[in-house]
């Protein structure tokens, strides 16, 4: 078997030395590779006993250090920030931007709102009409829509029926013009409009013209009661029976379909999951002196794994007269529990320094002074 070299006591790093090559090029990490390996070497006995590693082993735990410690900065920072960064360019640089949280994320949760409301949203409303038939009260709209091709995969929900009189708006008279004390607009719902005007020159104040519609739109409910409806799954049901083939049934509807599709948005070039958000490694030279002594540590937690897998190939060494037993299995319980406690301490902080933590503790400071500055006397000035 080949005498495979072992850390021999320094090392000297180079461009290439590492599997992925992430910071190879970033001259604080090159410098630092040498001593990480040196401070490993020295925390695992050596010079005291050898340590069964190469320095490519320490430059590749040193790599995954400080990948980890990225990877656990930029997880938190997207769950911090994801809401808002749901929609943004996959070929923005995040890891140096300051992000401000913004409503987009929230206004198309609520969209689905504005669309069952009929004040927005991403489903368009259309318009339809069927005529009245003498003697017929009931009118299928699911048919209607499937006899006209607009009934899509899922069908047509209707949305209004404007089955009453139009709104008060439309059969109110010039507003500059007036009503007089409203009578034009009451005698010309039933057809006697000709017969009185009413009409005065004046203008009249904004709330008079309120007042109007609201008496305009009380009359259609008093005097015109009995003209309604009701639809059940898109079957119309209109009260009166109509006496005379005249005119259409106006409604509003949507398609069904168009609430699945108008809410779904193909593109390769947005953030759409946490997987695509647009963060990359750290930039080692970055890293304050904070993170570098937690990426010192996690080093040498995987440097000690590392030396426990490889003594684990023998159990024991024979020597004169007795055997050497190896301390694979303290090694490896060690390096596990320090990578755990290692893990938990880092999430930990980056919790505490979240956007909602923050808050929360500026809220407290803020009570707090307000406590104090409770307990400083007030002086009473007499002159």
């Amino acid at each position: 078997m080949a005498n495979i070299p072992i850390w021999p006591g320094s090392s000297s790093f180079d461009i290439g030395e590492t599997p992925f090559g992430f910071y190879d090029t970033d001259i604080q990490f090159r410098e630092d590779a040498d001593k990480v390996a040196i401070f490993c070497a020295r925390r695992l006995g050596y010079p005291l006993v050898d340590v069964e590693l190469q320095e490519i082993s320490f430059y590749a735990a040193f790599e995954e250090a400080v990948t980890t410690y990225g990877n656990e900065l930029y997880a938190y920072k997207i769950r911090d920030n994801q809401l808002s960064l749901e929609g943004a360019s996959t070929s923005a640089d995040l890891n140096n931007a300051i992000i401000t949280p913004n409503f987009e994320s929230i206004v198309r949760l609520t969209e689905q709102y504005g669309v069952e409301a009929g004040t927005g949203g991403n489903v368009p409303y259309y318009t339809g009409s069927i005529a009245v038939t003498a003697s017929n009260q009931d009118y299928d709209l699911k048919q209607w829509a499937s006899d006209n091709g607009v009934d899509g995969d899922y069908g047509i929900e209707i949305k209004k029926v404007f089955y009453q009189a139009p709104p008060a708006i439309v059969r109110y008279f010039d507003p500059y013009a007036g009503t007089g004390f409203g009578y034009q607009s009451l005698f010309d719902s039933f057809g006697f409009g000709s017969f009185s005007p009413a009409i005065n020159f004046l203008m009249m104040p904004l709330n008079y013209d309120l007042a109007t519609i609201q008496a305009i739109e009380l009359n259609d409910t008093v005097r015109r009661s009995n003209y309604s409806f009701e639809i059940r799954n898109n079957k119309l049901k209109v009260f009166p029976i109509p006496d005379r083939s005249d005119g259409s049934i106006f409604f509003e509807y949507i398609k069904r379909d168009e609430r699945i599709s108008n809410s779904i948005q193909q593109t390769t070039s947005k953030v759409t999951n946490v997987s695509n958000t647009p963060y990359e490694n750290p930039t080692y030279t970055q890293i304050n002196s904070v993170g570098r002594q937690w990426i010192f540590e996690y080093t040498l937690a995987l440097a000690k794994e590392m030396l426990g897998y490889v003594r684990g190939k023998y159990g024991t060494i024979p020597i004169p007269n007795a055997d050497v037993t190896l301390n694979q299995s303290d090694l490896l319980a060690a390096a596990t529990t320090e990578k755990i406690a290692l893990l938990e301490r880092l999430r930990t902080y980056f919790d505490e320094t979240s956007r909602k933590s923050l808050l929360e503790r500026r809220a407290q400071e803020a009570e707090f002074k307000q406590v104090e500055l409770q307990q400083v006397p007030y002086t009473i000035y007499i002159g």
